[in-house]
């Protein structure tokens, strides 16, 4: 048994943030039926190249993107904008757990799907409505994507090199970071509805907000600011409250240092043959080291290049200071680290000898994530879904 064996999930939601939601809970054992419109399906479906390729190395009609955050599902294709299409999905909704949506503000009800409509169906059905401002507020009706809320939210402005230095400028991060924190969050607030749900056998609305939760995911920065009142500016790889933490320069690539503490700066300039960094008044403590940053990171610059990166990771390693390599994707996935930890895996795949996917993260001892369904062909599981969820026979007909 998987930790939510039993727990039936509906995923209305298209992209990445509700998607990952859906994701995980389904890696935890949820049933998971991903609801989407007949011959389209989701967006992402089509956000490539790269596509999955077949035997032949041919492209796929499934696009990488969406096979990143589709495992665990079972694909059912509805047109909900229709009135047979809503007495589907209501029939569903009576058995289900959790209802995953991120449509605009309101857009649901048009259709009769929205939380006051199916919590009258199902009361105990609990609701996550994904939207990019949430279901309050002047912005509540825009649109919101993750790039816009990078920059709205105040991730970029602590993201790329600082003013005067080469390519300065605000840089989002490389991957959809906001969808994914979102998609985390959400599938918090679903398990905490879940537990409470247990007590009072009600569910609940969870609403869920793309700036809310980047703004939030601004941990120490927001602090930084809301305790000094100043605006924290971009510092590239550098880190604005501990020095040093950043990338350096070697003789063949780059290094990053991630000093934590006096001790490990200690250890760090005795191993770079410069003991005296240590006891110099500028650079003994941190907070010193973040005060006199400017003077004491060239003075490292100057030292790290003379050694490639493996050779000062191999000396800073048995010093006991913290470093590692900047890695590419291969060299990630090649990484016996990574790789002893199983963190690709591969399963089997109706247009592919098969497709490689990256593993769930949590681990647990008793109940271990699952890997039951490669992400499903549009439409593919209409047949199992319906026999499953409402003990139809194959055959029965569609929406």
């Amino acid at each position: 048994m998987s930790a939510l064996s039993g727990l039936r999930v509906l995923d209305l939601s298209r992209v990445l943030a509700g998607p990952w939601a859906g994701q995980l809970l389904g890696d935890l054992g949820a049933d998971v039926v991903k609801i989407e419109r007949p011959q389209v399906g989701d967006d992402t479906r089509a956000w490539g190249p790269p596509y999955l390729k077949d035997a032949d190395g041919r492209d796929t009609s499934e696009a990488a993107y969406f096979l990143s955050a589709n495992r665990n599902k079972r694909s059912l294709a509805i047109d909900f904008t229709q009135p047979a299409g809503q007495a589907e999905l209501k029939r569903l909704v009576a058995k289900a757990d959790v209802l995953i949506e991120n449509f605009k503000v309101g857009g649901l009800a048009a259709y009769g799907l929205d939380y006051a409509s199916l919590q009258a169906l199902n009361p105990r059905l609990i609701y996550c409505s994904v939207t990019g401002f949430g279901q309050t507020g002047p912005y509540a009706a825009r649109a919101g994507y993750d790039f816009m809320i990078q920059g709205l939210g105040g991730l970029m402005s602590v993201t790329g090199q600082p003013d005067g230095e080469p390519g300065a400028g605000p840089l989002k991060v490389g991957v959809a970071l906001t969808d994914v924190l979102t998609g985390l969050y959400a599938s918090n607030a679903i398990l905490a509805a879940f537990a409470e749900r247990e007590k009072s056998g009600q569910g609940q609305h969870i609403d869920l907000a793309l700036l809310d939760v980047q703004v939030a995911c601004l941990a120490n920065q927001a602090l930084n600011y809301l305790t000094t009142g100043q605006a924290p500016g971009r510092l590239g790889n550098a880190h604005p409250n501990i020095v040093p933490y950043q990338d350096f320069p070697t003789a063949d690539g780059n290094l990053i240092l991630t000093v934590g503490n006096d001790s490990q700066f200690r250890a760090f300039a005795n191993a770079a043959g410069q003991p005296q960094w240590a006891d110099d008044p500028r650079f003994a403590s941190n907070a010193a080291r973040v005060a006199h940053r400017a003077e004491l990171i060239p003075l490292i610059r100057q030292q790290t290049v003379f050694r490639t990166t493996a050779e000062w990771i191999a000396l800073l390693e048995r010093a006991g200071v913290p470093c590692g390599p900047v890695n590419d994707l291969q060299q990630v996935f090649a990484d016996p680290q990574v790789q002893a930890r199983a963190l690709a895996l591969q399963m089997s795949h109706p247009l592919s000898e098969r497709v490689s996917l990256v593993a769930n993260p949590i681990r647990l001892s008793r109940t271990p994530v699952s890997y039951r369904y490669a992400p499903p062909l549009l439409n593919a599981d209409e047949a199992s879904v319906r026999r499953d969820w409402l003990g139809e026979a194959e055959g029965g007909g569609s929406a």
